[in-house]
């Protein structure tokens, strides 16, 4: 048995072993450090023990995946000759390993936020290491904010960041905060030649995610690479998600002499270990099958070849359509660098890359942060909890989207989670106490009266579970047990049912739970899709297509275009009933209004949000102003349509806006719409009456937007016209609404001599733009600045064209001539 000094002191025959006394020394003078180190080259091993050295009480190490988590205490454990929780232990959701004795305990960074809430100050914690910073998960940028203020209470505890790849200066900065950049400390790669292979083939995505011909090239390719490898080395196939690995894997014990090995999430403690261990000498060669797991978080040894799908899978929502979940993309080039590093750990590698050089050059430069694409609810739900509302006030390592933030704070309000001003109510204290998405927490509240404890965890423990098809299915499999999943899901079903108050229940409808999560996906059967109550249609799986009614717990987008067009995919769901559908609380009884050449036709309807259970016909007359701005809200001024007047005003009304700001009104869209009582009211109220909507000419409501007095300069500022030296008033073409572009006008040349100052608009701030035209109308040169013109490209232009037109006047001085509209005769 080794201590941990005994293990830094060894360095175990690690690079990082050489930044052992900067670190020590950072972390003793400073109480912070940034550590930049490669992966491989053993900071997650050494640094942990490093710290124990200098601070009291525990070092917490945080790792982004329960794997790495459990993997990095076990190796800790076998260097010292230790078990698993004497000197390093660990700690993931649903497993815990540590005890009194425990020095160093490895966990994810989620399960380290709800200790924080639990106990701010962390008492008996000398330490905190993030490990991965780079990958920009959202629960570690939370933490680097809330470790700031903690800080600020207990200077004594120290902070380290990790990272393979990251912006080192930037994290020292954001750490160190007022009191200067943080040190940072960091070791050079070992590095080995690394070959890189092009094998590109067929398209990756079609409408269902990652294609089947696709994964038949990866297998191929890794069959070949297999065969060409280096040394006899050991395979590692980067693939972006399990069912992925599982059918590569698959393919590849069929057609190999070799050990087939998968490494993700759902495989069990003991084979991941067997996935990351040395290779016995005389032991069959491995091919590790993996998602990105083994990008930074874990080495596998002996890997001399990667072969690289190319594909990773990242977050992505849409709140207009109510759709997120992990989507699956082409990776960040850092990602890809980073697998492909692996094959050159230990000496020259190989990497297939299952793409060619084009695309590899052209993929995004780093990973894009977890905070910008995923659903905020949990985190909004922590920080709100910490007393931190949005995040206001903490350093984090970018800003969370405000637009983000406000949709997904109005769903913690629906909740009732937080209050108006984002504060946590005590039914948010209730839900952050539960492991599991804010929705899903309050629906496990919810639904067990219903159905009973016992049925409402089953329900949420499959989900996070991320089981995918048809949910009362899925529940049914895992009751029956015999698979390492159904274990892992039965003892989170038991923690769960351990968090809220015990009910009987009066059926168990695996439905409920999901409909009161998420009544807004409450979704029928509409000939081929489904239409959600949110509004949007969607395809469903074979095993859920069938039934008529179905509350979905995960919908997201597809690669292809399917249910009408959407790229809607159902992922997961459960069969029910219109009697529980209506349980999602959106029935409606109101009149809507429907555009049928140009008229506005009225019917009755009863309704769960978008999806009609019942229509009759009435007067248009019962829609009332409201319906009708209700209904262009809804879809958009289009349907009104702007008239050329209309839209040349808007045009004229967008510069000014653009240029000189309030009080010029923003004629966008989104303005348009938020004030139509105020520019389209007394048209809305016609319409509601006549049902007559479209033909409506808009100049008219527009000039109700102009700001007095400023609206007596709008022909001074922003002129429909341009008086040019000929005496003629030419049409100033403006840029559309929505862009940027020059202000044109289109004139022939003749009618512009003798004017040497191009005219300004908005008191001087806008040029304008010259097309001068030919007598027949057609283009000869643009310009911004006709003082130049006239003194250089004239002369090329009057030579070529005078003998062409030799009834119009060219005259070789153009600054005194008459500008004219008419032909030399009639002049």
């Amino acid at each position: 048995m080794r201590s941990l000094s005994d293990l830094v002191a060894d360095g175990c025959g690690l690079p990082f072993a050489a930044a052992s006394d900067a670190l020590r020394d950072a972390v003793a003078g400073r109480g912070l450090a940034v550590v930049e180190a490669p992966p491989g080259t053993g900071k997650t091993t050494l640094a942990p023990p490093v710290l124990a050295g200098v601070v009291e009480g525990r070092v917490l190490v945080t790792q982004p995946r329960r794997v790495a988590a459990r993997a990095a205490a076990r190796r800790l454990a076998s260097l010292t000759g230790t078990q698993v929780g004497d000197l390093a232990g660990f700690t993931v959701r649903g497993e815990r390993r540590v005890g009194r004795g425990t020095r160093i305990e490895m966990l994810t960074p989620g399960v380290l936020l709800r200790r924080l809430l639990r106990d701010p100050a962390l008492e008996g914690v000398g330490a905190v290491i993030l490990d991965e910073v780079h990958e920009r998960g959202l629960d570690t940028d939370l933490l680097v904010g809330l470790l700031g203020e903690v800080r600020e209470l207990r200077d004594d505890l120290a902070v380290v960041a990790m990272s393979a790849t990251a912006d080192a200066a930037g994290f020292a900065a954001l750490l160190g905060g007022d009191g200067g950049p943080a040190p940072i400390v960091g070791v050079p790669a070992v590095t080995h030649p690394l070959e890189a292979r092009y094998a590109p083939g067929p398209l990756p995505l079609d409408a269902r995610g990652v294609s089947r011909d696709f994964l038949a090239h990866v297998a191929a390719v890794a069959t070949r690479a297999f065969a060409e490898r280096p040394d006899d080395g050991d395979l590692l196939v980067f693939l972006p998600g399990v069912r992925e690995v599982r059918t590569v894997a698959e393919r590849l014990r069929a057609d190999l002499d070799a050990e087939v090995l998968e490494l993700h999430g759902q495989v069990p403690p003991r084979e991941q270990d067997r996935a990351i261990a040395e290779r016995a000498p005389s032991g069959r060669p491995r091919v590790v099958v993996t998602t990105n797991l083994a990008e930074s978080s874990l080495t596998v040894a002996g890997v001399r070849v990667v072969v690289d799908a190319g594909l990773s899978r990242e977050p992505r929502r849409d709140a207009s359509r109510g759709m997120a979940g992990l989507v699956t993309v082409r990776e960040a080039r850092s990602s890809a660098d980073q697998r492909a590093g692996r094959a050159a750990r230990q000496g020259p590698g190989v990497v297939w890359r299952c793409f060619d050089e084009q695309t590899y050059l052209g993929l995004r430069p780093q990973v894009t942060p977890e905070a910008q694409t995923a659903d905020l609810t949990g985190a909004l739900l922590t920080l709100a909890a910490w007393g931190a509302p949005r995040g206001e006030g903490l350093r984090l390592p970018s800003a969370l989207p405000a637009g983000s933030v406000a949709d997904d704070e109005a769903v913690l309000g629906w909740l009732g989670a937080v209050d108006a001003d984002g504060r946590i109510t005590a039914t948010g204290r209730r839900l952050a106490e539960i492991p599991a998405a804010p929705r899903w927490a309050r629906a496990l509240l919810d639904s067990g009266p219903l159905t009973g404890t016992r049925a409402a965890a089953e329900v949420v423990a499959a989900v996070e579970l991320d089981v995918s098809g048809d949910l009362q299915r899925e529940v049914a499999r895992l009751r029956r047990g015999g698979s390492p999943e159904s274990r892992r899901w039965s003892s989170e079903v038991e923690r769960l049912e351990r968090l809220v108050p015990a009910h009987a229940g009066i059926g168990a409808v695996p439905g409920v739970a999901v409909v009161l999560a998420y009544p807004e996906r409450v979704a029928r059967r509409v000939g081929d899709a489904y239409l959600l109550a949110s509004g949007t249609r969607a395809a469903a799986p074979a095993d859920l297509a069938g039934h008529e009614w179905l509350a979905v717990a995960e919908v997201t987008r597809a690669a292809g275009a399917s249910a009408a067009g959407t790229g809607a995919v159902i992922r997961s769901g459960a069969p029910i009933d219109e009697a529980t559908a209506r349980l999602a609380g959106l029935l409606v009884d109101e009149v809507r209004g429907d555009l049928v050449d140009g008229r506005l036709r009225a019917r009755r309807v009863s309704a769960l949000g978008a999806i009609e259970l019942s229509s009759t016909p009435v007067p248009a007359s019962e829609l009332g102003p409201d319906t009708v701005r209700r209904y262009v809200e809804d879809h958009g001024l289009g349907l009104i349509g702007f008239s050329p007047a209309a839209d040349a005003l808007r045009r004229r009304l967008a510069l000014l806006h653009r240029v000189l700001g309030d009080p010029w009104p923003d004629v966008s869209e989104e303005a348009l719409l938020a004030r139509l009582d105020e520019w389209l009211g007394p048209e809305l109220a016609s319409a509601a009456r006549s049902g007559r909507l479209a033909g409506i000419d808009l100049a008219a409501p527009l000039r109700r937007l102009l700001p007095w007095p400023q609206a007596g300069r709008l022909d001074e500022l922003a002129p429909e016209r341009l008086l040019v030296p000929s005496g003629s008033r030419i049409r100033l073409d403006y840029p559309p609404h929505d862009e940027s572009g020059p202000v044109v006008v289109a004139v022939k040349l003749q009618e512009m001599f003798g004017l040497a100052d191009s005219p300004r608009l908005v008191d001087g701030r806008v040029d304008v733009v010259f097309h001068l035209l030919s007598p027949a109308g057609r283009p000869l040169a643009i310009t911004g600045d006709l003082a130049s013109f006239w003194s250089g490209p004239y002369q090329q232009v009057r030579s070529e064209m005078r003998g062409r037109y030799p009834k119009h006047p060219w005259p070789e001085d153009p600054w005194t001539a008459p500008a004219t509209a008419r032909t030399k005769r009639r002049s």
